[in-house]
């Protein structure tokens, strides 16, 4: 029997090379999506379909989230706060959407108990990200605790193959790993081109740029910072 790992994939350029590092590791993948009326919903899923026909997963789950427009608390969901375009900052930026990976691991646990799944891959990034809090290894690793001890006989392993690479990094293993990244979506406010100024877009441009290679995605603009 194939082991298999639910493959949380948002539809960026991290998830998507987290699910294909599973792929090449032996894992049968069910992809799984989260709508929860991000600015980029729409794009979002659209990129989350094309990355699992690349990867040809075995199984696929889209699960809306209608709650997380109730909390708010984020400028990723509706129009309490501005999504920030003046560059990344210390700090835990107002993008945060609070707990949000702690309820993605959680469904997906689910999933895994269901399906009998080995795995977890989450494409977290703790060097080189915006600052998230649910995106450092010592939560993972609570979670992981956490996750097991309420799971029935079928320990699941969180995997986090990108937690300490930096955005060049990952284009460069995206790029060897063949990781089709004109499918993926990282940018916060739009869906057509990629704004190029919010903190998602600055570190994806970032990345390419140390890393010497084309972004194969479409800008509206490029900060002169970078």
């Amino acid at each position: 029997m194939a082991k298999s790992a639910i493959c949380i994939i948002s539809g960026g350029m991290d998830s998507a090379l987290a699910a294909t590092i599973a792929k090449k590791e032996g894992y049968e993948i069910i992809g799984l999506h989260f709508n929860y009326h991000q600015r980029t919903q729409k794009k979002e899923l659209e990129a989350f379909e094309l990355i699992c026909q690349d990867l040809d997963v075995a199984k696929k789950y889209v699960i809306d989230l209608d709650f997380f427009k109730q909390i708010g608390a984020t400028a990723l969901i509706g129009d309490e706060f501005d999504v920030p375009t003046d560059g990344l900052k210390p700090g835990v930026p107002i993008t945060y959407v609070p707990f949000r990976n702690g309820i993605f691991l959680s469904i997906a646990a689910a999933l895994a108990q269901k399906h009998k799944a080995n795995a977890i891959y989450i494409g977290v990034v703790e060097e080189d990200s915006s600052g998230y809090p649910d995106c450092r290894e010592h939560f993972i690793v609570a979670m992981q605790k956490a996750i097991n001890l309420g799971l029935n006989e079928n320990e699941v392993i969180i995997k986090t193959p990108l937690i300490h690479m930096k955005k060049s990094e990952i284009v460069k293993k995206a790029l060897e790993l063949g990781v089709c990244l004109e499918h993926t979506w990282s940018c916060y406010k739009n869906e057509e081109k990629a704004c190029g100024l919010c903190d998602s877009c600055r570190l994806r441009l970032k990345g390419f740029k140390e890393a010497k290679a084309i972004d194969p995605i479409t800008y509206e603009s490029i900060p002169e910072d970078i």
